[in-house]
């Protein structure tokens, strides 16, 4: 059995959605020390939409594949979607992550919601209740 499933192969081979969004209405960076791996996702929202999202990730291919599935995940979403987003959800859209490799996905979910976070602060009327 392989180690990656094919889809984590082609997200680490073909990552969505790299770079930086210079305008970005949230950031968000999160990093595991005991990994290495470091994450930063910018997101553009318009209308309560994710317009657009791109993430850079230093990291394992594990980590590269989670940041770009997560961003396919919520790109074109209303945000209160994109807030639901799980770790469990987007290990389950690569078809799975070896156990020891799950904290790639959890990075994901953390700086998706990192950024919301930072968009909140700049707009904090946006915040939900």
């Amino acid at each position: 059995m392989a180690l990656y499933s094919s889809t984590v192969m082609d997200h680490f081979r073909n990552p969505r959605n790299v770079g930086v969004i210079e305008d970005a209405d949230g950031i968000g960076e999160v990093g595991n020390a005991r990994c290495g791996d470091i994450m930063t996702m910018y997101l553009k929202i318009e209308d309560d939409i994710v317009k657009d999202v791109k993430f850079e990730t230093f990291g394992c291919g594990s980590a590269i594949a989670s940041s770009s599935m997560a961003t396919e995940l919520i790109k074109g979403k209303p945000v209160s979607e994109a807030r639901q987003l799980t770790n469990k959800a987007v290990a389950e859209a690569l078809d799975g992550l070896p156990d020891y490799k799950m904290h790639c996905s959890v990075l994901a979910e953390e700086a998706i919601l990192a950024a919301l976070d930072d968009y909140y602060k700049k707009h904090p009327e946006k915040a939900p209740e």
